[in-house]
């Protein structure tokens, strides 16, 4: 290829000036000539592209917290426990024996532990009195008597100050104090009741067509827990125990009828509103399952509705998640027991508590399908360390967090769901290794791509200590075992917990949040008014 120029062929003399046409022409040469030799040396980069917001490879989110005044305020026993019939169904397991159990469950203290589920329904509880102990007994009261101090000297999910608050029992939820022979007296109750109403079942109302061929409205029900609640105030053991329901299932338009109705005859009996939620109907079948934002979502509407029948009969009652898991018929081997299983629980105890919910139980501390926090060997799984953390870390008034550039400007007629959620807490007063004032940052990122965040306003330029929960081993989401900042999480003997060691960052970093990761992050030393008090 040749560029050619036309010129005329008379040229000027040496004293004539050139016509002033000529300068741009030459100049527009120049460029051409320019243009062609760099292609020809193979310099073919395209022009830069001007990106749009969204599509930035890096985002730097800036997050602030409230420090004033909280929020919501939930209870000291927010995250509490549940064990399932299903360790009875062979026999009773003497699981208040365990050293290891025991140690696991006082870690998750305070807080109730309830015994209940669908088999509560269908246990036969007989007076029958055996001295002997051995497993297999002849039944429940003979295991509950002779278990009675053992159950007191244990202190699973209790605190020791408050006494040992256990709600136990096949039909309701009653909140029982540490008291001589409380869950003798308990069986005897239940037999009572049983006679007196054959037809109430109370755990998943809803379902009783279904399990037992007959079905019960609301306000039948609403009638049975005031009958029950007459029932329990002339017993001195019972005259203060706390009576919660109706422990619905999942509030499609039916169940939120039954509610209505319950709560339009008994609202003002029951201490507290209940309610169970499963996130997966069936198996799962893949562990990108756990990661749906859409999924993590449901919750929230689910809480709205309850609370919308709640307020308008008993505005302010206290409601509780009375029975959480990620999926039905016992879930699924190596993933609802897995790491991945984390980001469905961990952002329950975030939105719950966020959206005012008291209490959340979960099911089921160990030993029932693969739920569970402890597995049939007593060997504490991911959910549990990320429990523990929790428990350790997180205070009960919530805060409410500010953030700025952790969306993308939605395009007409497409959601844009959260992949990073971020929940802020004040840090447990009990932690003594944080001064009253402290504020704890949890953080789930489910991108694919590490997240950077700048704390700013209150939180700018104070020391953080982080905690950062991520999947040991090959199995990556799908491992039972988890790291602490890059180090295994393993108990140090059956009656001992290791220590929860955070890294400290220095102040000003910004936070870097791996992918598809879980962490809890101290700010220390904010001096945050919402925190200075419990």
């Amino acid at each position: 290829m040749r560029v050619l120029g036309a010129f005329p062929e008379a040229m000027p003399s040496s004293n004539s000036r050139p016509p002033a046409c000529l300068a741009p022409v030459a100049l527009f040469l120049a460029l051409l000539l320019h243009l062609f030799l760099s292609s020809q040396a193979g310099d073919r980069r395209p022009l830069p592209v001007d990106r749009a917001p969204g599509l930035k490879e890096k985002t730097l989110i800036l997050l602030d917290v409230s420090t004033k005044n909280p929020v919501r305020t939930v209870s000291e026993n927010f995250l509490s426990l549940q064990l399932d019939p299903s360790i009875i169904h062979d026999g009773w397991l003497d699981f208040l024996s365990s050293k290891r159990l025991v140690t696991l469950a006082r870690g998750l203290s305070p807080a109730f532990l309830r015994f209940g589920g669908k088999r509560t329904d269908f246990l036969q509880f007989q007076n029958l009195r055996n001295p002997a102990k051995s497993r297999g007994g002849p039944g429940p009261d003979y295991y509950l008597k002779n278990y009675e101090d053992d159950i007191v000297r244990s202190d699973v999910a209790l605190d020791k100050q408050k006494g040992c608050k256990i709600a136990q029992h096949p039909d309701v939820m009653l909140e029982l104090q540490r008291e001589k022979a409380a869950q003798m007296h308990l069986v005897l109750l239940k037999e009572q009741f049983s006679n007196t109403y054959s037809n109430l079942i109370l755990t998943e109302p809803n379902n009783y067509r279904t399990m037992h061929g007959r079905a019960v409205n609301g306000s039948q029900l609403g009638k049975d827990y005031i009958q029950l609640k007459s029932l329990l105030q002339p017993i001195r053991i019972y005259s203060r125990a706390s009576l919660y329901g109706p422990n619905i299932g999942r509030p499609r338009k039916n169940v939120i009828a039954l509610l209505d109705g319950f709560m339009k005859v008994a609202g003002s009996t029951v201490d507290a509103v209940t309610w169970q939620h499963c996130y997966i109907d069936g198996r799962v079948v893949k562990v990108m399952d756990f990661l749906k934002t859409r999924l993590l979502d449901t919750l929230s509407d689910q809480i709205r509705k309850i609370q919308k029948v709640v307020n308008t009969y008993t505005p302010g009652k206290k409601i509780w998640l009375e029975g959480v898991v990620t999926t039905s018929a016992g879930g699924t081997n190596n993933l609802s027991d897995s790491y991945a299983a984390g980001f469905l629980w961990l952002n329950t105890l975030g939105m719950l508590a966020n959206q005012g919910i008291d209490v959340v139980i979960r099911h089921s501390f160990f030993d029932h399908g693969y739920n569970h926090l402890v597995d049939q060997n007593f060997n504490p799984l991911p959910d549990y360390w990320l429990s523990l953390l929790y428990k350790r870390l997180i205070g009960p008034k919530v805060l409410a967090v500010h953030v700025a550039g952790l969306q993308r400007k939605p395009r007409p007629g497409r959601v844009i769901r959260d992949k990073l959620r971020i929940y802020a807490h004040c840090t447990n007063h009990h932690n003594h290794n944080y001064v009253r004032g402290s504020i704890t940052l949890f953080i789930i990122n489910l991108h694919r791509s590490r997240k950077k965040i700048k704390l700013a306003g209150t939180l700018r330029d104070k020391l953080v200590h982080q905690y950062l929960l991520q999947p040991h081993g090959q199995e990556g989401l799908k491992s039972k075992s988890v790291q602490l900042n890059g180090q295994p999480l393993v108990m140090v003997d059956d009656g001992t917990l290791p220590e929860l060691k955070p890294r400290p960052l220095r102040a000003g970093r910004t936070l870097v949040i791996p992918p598809v990761t879980m962490g809890f992050y101290v700010v220390k030393n904010v001096n945050a008014v919402a925190c200075r008090y419990r």
